[in-house]
């Protein structure tokens, strides 16, 4: 009669997701700079596009100033409307 339960040397890792936050009321920041093109690449996927709020945490208030910051710097050419590797 063979034991059949499972048992491991380690314990078996648990994938634990991080709590999302909003970087900008964590850091105190007020106003979005559209001419800040490092700072919005945060906020981009590989494409180009804009990240969603469920994926970066950010608060809506925030969401909205980061997206027409982005939409501003593809105006002044700082940031590329589409991409392929752009990370």
């Amino acid at each position: 009669m063979a034991d059949k339960s499972v048992r491991y040397l380690t314990p078996v890792a648990v994938d634990t997701k991080k709590a999302k936050y909003c970087r900008f009321k964590k850091h105190k920041i007020k106003y979005v700079d559209y001419k800040d093109a490092g700072f919005l690449r945060q906020f981009l996927n590989e494409q180009g596009k804009i990240l969603p709020r469920r994926l970066t945490g950010t608060s809506l208030k925030y969401q909205r100033k980061v997206s027409k910051a982005v939409k501003r710097a593809r105006h002044l050419a700082i940031l590329p409307y589409v991409t392929d590797l752009m990370k």
